[in-house]
């Protein structure tokens, strides 16, 4: 299993990291998981084909995770792949979805497109094939299972929002997308090879979150990862989502200031969340950057 952070940012828009999405590639098979700004692009950049992409897996609708989609979507299609994408989603996914292509906010594009023969082969790419997710397995093939497990981050009636763990006859990795820290992740991520699991704020930034009212519960902190690491047993943590506070761009640190004090953001903070994961976790670890490649 060879794992591509694609992006590796939070909701910000940050010069130095895309909105979130990764792939699992297995043999010639490749799994999307989310589909933040700029990750069609970079699975390029990564030598990663679109069209060998057999599933896109959504873990909620956040634009942070979504808003690559539709350029997914029409990129394939005017790269000629066959067939409707299979998406996985919650509820929304499939309105969503409805809205955006035939009839949708591309219409014009794809109208203006399908004037020509070459496109009118395969307009099934832009009718997604979208399965609403249940806790449980989601998927198989004959290279991977996939399940999912229901997290909190934003309100269920809102959107309900989903970890996944892909699992071969040998190997595992865990993603878990936006997440409070949960107790049945430990369950969800026993064993696995390779635990992808968000850490959007430092200590410092969740503290100040909550001393001005900022949601605080939404997210999972550096010292509560380590605990589930630890208790998990993974073999390989890699803490991600990063909510920008590496950033020493001037702009960034302007729209970060309502989210931690802006005088802790810098490169030296990945150093310090670090060590606050390792307070419980000693395993094998690694800061998320944009473009990190694994093997499971």
């Amino acid at each position: 299993m060879k794992v591509t952070l694609l992006g590796t940012g939070a909701a910000l828009i940050d010069p130095d990291r895309r909105h979130t999405s990764l792939t699992i590639q297995i043999g010639d098979a490749a799994y999307m998981i989310d589909a933040g700004t700029g990750a069609t692009r970079a699975m390029i950049g990564a030598a990663i084909n679109p069209l060998n992409v057999r599933a896109l897996f959504l873990t909620h609708l956040h634009f942070d995770h979504t808003a690559d989609l539709p350029v997914f979507v029409l990129g394939s299609w005017m790269s000629d792949r066959r067939g409707a994408l299979p998406v996985y989603g919650p509820e929304g996914t499939r309105e969503m979805c409805a809205h955006l292509f035939e009839g949708g906010a591309f219409d014009v594009d794809i109208r203006a497109r399908a004037q020509y023969p070459q496109r009118q082969g395969n307009l099934e790419v832009l009718r997604p094939d979208v399965s609403i997710i249940q806790p449980g397995l989601i998927h198989e093939d004959d290279r991977v299972r996939v399940t999912a497990l229901p997290v909190e981050h934003i309100p269920s009636e809102i959107c309900r929002c989903y970890a996944f763990r892909f699992e071969t006859d040998t190997k595992s990795v865990v993603f878990s997308g936006d997440t409070r820290a949960l107790p049945e992740m430990v369950d969800f991520a026993r064993g696995a090879d390779l635990l992808i699991h968000e850490a959007t704020f430092p200590e410092e930034a969740i503290a100040f979150r909550a001393k001005n009212g900022i949601g605080t519960y939404s997210h999972t902190s550096p010292l509560q990862l380590g605990e589930i690491a630890r208790d998990a047993g993974v073999r390989q943590l890699v803490a991600t989502h990063i909510g920008h506070w590496d950033s020493t761009n001037p702009i960034v640190r302007k729209l970060a200031a309502k989210h931690m004090p802006v005088e802790i953001m810098g490169p030296d903070l990945l150093d310090r969340v670090a060590a606050d994961i390792r307070t419980n976790y000693d395993g094998p670890l690694q800061i998320a950057r944009d473009g990190l490649t694994l093997y499971v």
